[in-house]
């Protein structure tokens, strides 16, 4: 049976301008699912830079099956026209209309405010909004997979610094971030990672109440540090040094050894749902405190299902 992976890879796209195709985190995995005899998806914002990663997984393994789709995360649009366009390659590719893995790899550190065309901050819609508007709209597809399917999300161990976490309208959308004298941009990370981190425990919870209990596993899975160019607005010199100090502390690991963990997390046994691989070795850890509130997770879901229902309502509006 042919396996169908979605890679979604708006970090890959960052790096491609700058780094080979192959050096990020996305692309290593998407080539190692490749190798095993997946059918991978790529979908991310710069079809441009994408179609680079299928060209040099293609050359290196010579019965890949490996298509790439333009998608960008920032918009809900953006994802719906991605899924159509995925279900309509699937009928005219002949193949079963369902999907039976999604990797959320997207992650960007934007330094400075930016609001998008909804009238979000973007690195907490790249982050985490996105990540949870494409899971909804591609979780029918999850479901009729004849084999267990997964979702695996990418977050990070910076989600502990958030101590603390309070969920409104502006909060969610990012809106509230716009009122500080300065965007703290560290923050706003990981307090997209964390809320990442919430919404993985909460579709496990939802999934595992649903008529088909368990045909659909939710995975969190951290890397660790990965060298990647995620930094690329930081100051050269203070990236620099970052990486240096990490290297030294044996922490900076690369993307091809970075992405174990997030192989762990891919090819743990189908019963497996609602835990947090950590970098690599098939070990797994308890994430910070706050990310095990059931209360705050349920609150952030609903809060970020009724954005989800608000653009199904304007897109249909707009149609």
């Amino acid at each position: 049976m042919l396996h169908i992976t979605i890679c979604v890879l708006f970090l890959l796209v960052l790096i491609c301008n700058h780094l080979q195709a192959t050096s990020g985190l996305g692309a290593a995995v998407s080539y190692a699912l490749a190798k095993e005899g997946y059918c991978v998806i790529l979908a991310g914002r710069s079809l441009h830079s994408l179609s680079k990663v299928v060209s040099e997984i293609k050359e290196q393994i010579d019965d890949a099956c490996v298509k790439a789709f333009q998608v960008d995360l920032s918009s809900y649009k953006s994802i719906l026209s991605f899924k159509h366009s995925l279900q309509q390659w699937l009928l005219d590719s002949d193949l079963h209309c369902s999907v039976q893995l999604l990797i959320n790899n997207a992650g960007i550190l934007a330094t400075s405010y930016r609001i998008t065309t909804e009238q979000c901050d973007q690195m907490v819609s790249t982050n985490y909004i996105g990540p949870f508007c494409l899971t909804k709209l591609l979780l029918p597809l999850l479901e009729q997979s004849p084999i267990p399917s997964r979702v695996v999300n990418v977050t990070s161990f910076t989600h502990r610094n958030v101590s603390s976490m309070e969920v409104t309208r502006e909060t969610i959308s990012g809106q509230w971030f716009s009122k500080l004298s300065s965007y703290p941009f560290a923050h706003v990370y990981e307090y997209s990672k964390l809320c990442l981190l919430l919404f993985t425990y909460e579709l496990h919870r939802q999934v595992g109440l649903a008529e088909k209990p368990h045909s659909v596993s939710v995975i969190a899975t951290d890397p660790g540090v990965v060298k990647t160019n995620i930094m690329r607005e930081i100051p050269s010199c203070l990236s620099w040094l970052a990486f240096f100090v990490l290297k030294l502390l044996g922490l900076l690991q690369s993307p091809e050894v970075g992405i174990t963990s997030v192989l762990d997390a891919v090819h743990a046994p189908p019963e497996t749902s609602g835990v947090y691989f950590f970098g690599g070795n098939g070990r797994t850890l308890r994430s910070s405190q706050l990310s095990y509130n059931s209360k705050l997770a349920k609150d952030l879901w609903d809060a970020s299902s009724q954005i989800f229902l608000e653009r199904q309502l304007a897109s249909r509006d707009t149609t």
